[in-house]
C-alpha cells in the first residue's frame, strides 16, 4: 500500500472516530473536535508519537484555560485587549512560518476562540478546553494506531522537513497578512459570539491558508475551497437526512474524508493544492456542525446554512482582497526604493 493511501485511511478513520467520540459523548461544539483531528491527521510529517500528542493536548488545554484572563481585559479595556490579541496571533503565525509546524493553526484557534467563548460564559471556556484537547488526543491516537497497522517506510515524510524555510522578513510579512485577515472577524465575534463563533474558525483556516498561497492563485484557493466545503457539507447532510443517526453521521464523514483526503494526500490526482482540500474539508465540518445543532434545536437548517455559507464566502472574498491589496502595496513600496544610496548619488 502506498504511503498516500495510508495517509488517506488515517484521515478518514480519524475523522470518523473523532465524530463518534465528540457527538456520542455530547461534548461542547463537537465539530471543533473533528476540525482538530483533521488538522493533526493532515500533517505531511509522520504521525505524532502517542505520548507527545497527549502531552501537547494537556498543554493546550491549560493554555486555553489560562486564556480566560483575556476576557476582563477585553470587557473593560477593549482597545488594549484587541491589540494584545493581535500581537499574540502575529507571534504565533510568525513562529509557525519559521518552524513550519502545522500545529500553528491549533494555537491560533485556541487563542482566537477563548476570548470569544469567555464573553459568552466562563464555564464555556473549560468545556472548550476539553473539546480542543480531545481533538488533538483523538488525532494522535488514530495516527498511532494506523501507523502500527500500516507502518510507513523509514525516512518517509522527511521531504517536507527539507523544504526551505522563509527568511524572518518574509515570515513577518506573511504573519502580518494572516493577522490582518483574522482580526476583523475576531472583533465582530466579540459583539455576537454565538453567531460568529464558527466564522472565527473559518477565518483562522483562511489565515493559515493565506500564508501558503500567492496573490495569483488566492482567489481560486480561498473562495474555491470555501465553495467546495459547502458542497461537501450539503452532500453529507443530504445523505444524513435519509437516515439520521450517529453511525450514519460517522460513515458519511468518513466518506467525505476519503474523497477530500485522497486529493489532499496525493492518492488521487487533483489540480488543486493540498491546502485547498484541507480547507474545504474543514469548511464542510464547520458548516455541518451548526446545521446539526440547528436541527436538534428546531431551527431552520436551510436558513442557517445559507447565512453561514454567505458569511464564509464573504470572509473568503475579504481575505482574497486583503492579500491582493497588501501584496500590491508591498510590491509598490519595494520597487520605489532607490537602488543607489543617496550619498553615492551626491558624490
Amino acid at each position: 500500500m502506498h504511503r498516500s493511501d495510508k495517509a488517506t485511511l488515517r484521515l478518514a478513520f480519524g475523522l470518523g472516530l473523532a465524530a463518534a467520540i465528540a457527538y456520542g459523548g455530547g461534548l461542547t461544539a463537537p465539530y471543533v473536535v473533528c476540525v482538530f483531528a483533521v488538522v493533526v491527521l493532515a500533517r505531511p510529517e509522520p504521525p505524532l508519537p502517542l505520548g507527545k500528542g497527549l502531552v501537547a493536548a494537556g498543554l493546550l488545554a491549560m493554555l486555553v484555560a489560562a486564556g480566560i484572563v483575556m476576557v476582563p481585559l477585553l470587557e473593560h479595556y477593549a482597545a488594549a485587549g484587541v491589540l494584545l490579541t493581535a500581537l499574540l496571533l502575529f507571534a504565533i503565525f510568525f513562529s509557525g512560518q519559521l518552524s513550519g509546524s502545522p500545529l500553528t493553526m491549533v494555537l491560533v484557534i485556541a487563542f482566537a476562540l477563548v476570548p470569544v467563548a469567555g464573553v459568552v460564559s466562563q464555564a464555556l471556556v473549560g468545556a472548550l478546553a476539553l473539546t480542543l484537547a480531545t481533538g488533538i488526543a483523538v488525532g494522535t491516537l488514530v495516527g498511532t494506531l494506523s501507523s502500527a497497522f500500516f507502518p510507513d517506510p523509514p525516512q518517509a515524510g522527511t521531504a517536507a522537513a527539507r523544504l526551505p524555510k522563509p527568511t524572518r522578513s518574509v515570515a513577518a510579512w506573511i504573519a502580518g497578512r494572516a493577522t490582518v485577515i483574522v482580526m476583523p472577524v475576531f472583533i465582530l465575534a466579540l459583539t455576537d459570539p454565538s453567531f460568529y463563533l464558527a466564522a472565527v474558525l473559518k477565518t483562522v483556516a483562511l489565515g493559515q491558508q493565506a500564508g501558503e498561497t500567492n496573490p495569483r492563485s488566492a482567489g481560486r484557493e480561498l473562495v474555491g475551497s470555501t465553495l467546495m466545503g459547502a458542497f461537501l457539507a450539503a452532500a453529507v447532510w443530504t445523505g444524513l437526512s435519509a437516515w439520521p443517526n450517529l453511525w450514519m453521521l460517522v460513515l458519511w464523514l468518513m466518506a467525505a474524508g476519503l474523497w477530500a483526503g485522497s486529493a489532499l494526500t496525493g492518492a488521487r490526482r487533483s489540480r488543486f493544492r493540498p491546502s485547498f482540500w484541507s480547507n474545504a474539508l474543514i469548511t464542510a465540518l464547520i458548516l455541518l456542525g451548526p446545521a446539526i445543532e440547528d436541527s436538534a434545536n428546531g431551527k431552520s437548517v436551510f436558513q442557517g446554512a445559507l447565512v453561514r455559507t454567505s458569511l464564509f464566502v464573504a470572509v473568503a472574498l475579504y481575505a482574497w482582497a486583503t492579500i491582493w491589496l497588501l501584496e500590491r502595496w508591498h510590491d509598490r513600496r519595494t520597487s520605489s526604493r532607490p537602488l543607489i544610496p543617496s550619498e553615492e548619488k551626491t558624490a
